[in-house]
C-alpha cells in the first residue's frame, strides 16, 4: 500500500494541528518483553543516513503537500467526521510507538485526510500521516480496518524503512562507483549502479511491506483494535486490485501472501488484543 516516492514511501512551519499536540504528550509504553511478533533488528544500512535530516526533510515535504491540498480545497478540516476518526485511532496507537522506536518520543505526530480517489495512505519518517479519501470510501473501512492501515503505515516509519532504503541505495552507488573507478569501467559502472539500486529497492518493497503488516498488526492489538481486521482489509484490497500483476512481477507481496502471514501470526497478538480491548479508549 506504500506507494509514495522515497517515503512508505514517506514547513513554512505550519502550526501543529489543533488536537494533535496532546498525542505527543502521551507516555510511551514499551513492548512487553517482546511479547508479540518477531521481525528481527533494523537493518544497519539505515545508519548510513541521518535520521534527523530525513525527518526534517519529511516534515518539509509534508507541509508542502498540505499546502497544495489547501490550495486545491482537498484538505479535510478538523471537524470532518473521518478526520476525527483517524485522529482518535492514532491517539490509541501512539503510546505504543516507543516499543518499536525510541526516537518516536520526540516526533510531532500529525494525521490529515486529503480528498483523492487513490486507495492509499502513508506515514512519513517522523510520524507525518496522510490518508486519502479513496481508501476510506472505496473500501468502506470499518474502524478496525482503519486501524490495520494505520498500524501498517506507522510501522514503516517506526522501523525506518525509508532510511534503510536510502542507505542501501547510497551504499550500492558508492560501492559500485569506487569499483568502476578502480577498474576503469566508466559508463558501464553507472549502469550497474542503476540496476543495483533497483534490485535493492525491490528487496525493500517485499520484505519491509511484509514486516510492516506484522508490526502494524501488533500495534493494533496493543491499541485495542482487532488484529483480525487485517484479513478483511486485504480481502477488500484484493478485490479493488483484481487487475494487479502476480506477486513475482510486483514490488509488493500478493494479497493472499499477506493474509496467510497475518493469519499465521495472529496467535502471537490475540492475547495482547484480549487484554487491551478491556482498557478504556483514549478520546
Amino acid at each position: 500500500m506504500h506507494q509514495i516516492t522515497n517515503v512508505c514511501a514517506c514547513c513554512g512551519r505550519r502550526p501543529f494541528i489543533k488536537g494533535m499536540a496532546a498525542l505527543i504528550m502521551l507516555p510511551g509504553i514499551n513492548a512487553n518483553a517482546r511479547e508479540g511478533v518477531d521481525v528481527g533488528n533494523n537493518s544497519m544500512f539505515g545508519n548510513l543516513v541521518s535520521a534527523d535530516q530525513l525527518e526534517q526533510s519529511a516534515a518539509q515535504q509534508y507541509a508542502q503537500m498540505l499546502q497544495q491540498a489547501v490550495a486545491q480545497k482537498a484538505l479535510a478540516g478538523n471537524t470532518h467526521p473521518q478526520v476525527k476518526r483517524l485522529r482518535t485511532v492514532a491517539r490509541q496507537f501512539i503510546p505504543h510507538a516507543l516499543g518499536w522506536n525510541v526516537r518516536a518520543k520526540n516526533w510531532r505526530w500529525e494525521v490529515n485526510l486529503i480528498g483523492s480517489s487513490q486507495i492509499n495512505a502513508f506515514c512519513m519518517p517522523g510520524g507525518k500521516i496522510v490518508f486519502y479519501t479513496g481508501i476510506l470510501d472505496k473500501l468502506k473501512l470499518s474502524t478496525d480496518e482503519v486501524a490495520s492501515v494505520m498500524g501498517h503505515e506507522m510501522a514503516h516509519a517506526l522501523r525506518e524503512h525509508a532510511r534503510e532504503r536510502i542507505g542501501k541505495t547510497t551504499a550500492t552507488s558508492v560501492g559500485v562507483s569506487l569499483l568502476s573507478s578502480a577498474l576503469g569501467l566508466g559508463q558501464l559502472g553507472q549502469t550497474v549502479t542503476n540496476y543495483g539500486a533497483k534490485l535493492l529497492t525491490l528487496q525493500f518493497s517485499r520484505g519491509d511491506e511484509s514486516e510492516a503488516d506484522l508490526v502494524g498488526m501488533e500495534l493494533a492489538a496493543r491499541a485495542g483494535f482487532d488484529p483480525r481486521a487485517g484479513v478483511s482489509l486485504w480481502q477488500k484490497m484484493a478485490v479493488a486490485n483484481k487487475d494487479a500483476p502476480p506477486q513475482w512481477l510486483s514490488t509488493h507481496p500478493s494479497g493472499t501472501t499477506r493474509i496467510a502471514d497475518i493469519q499465521a501470526n495472529l496467535p502471537k497478538v490475540m492475547p495482547l488484543f484480549g487484554r487491551s480491548a478491556t482498557l478504556p479508549k483514549i478520546q
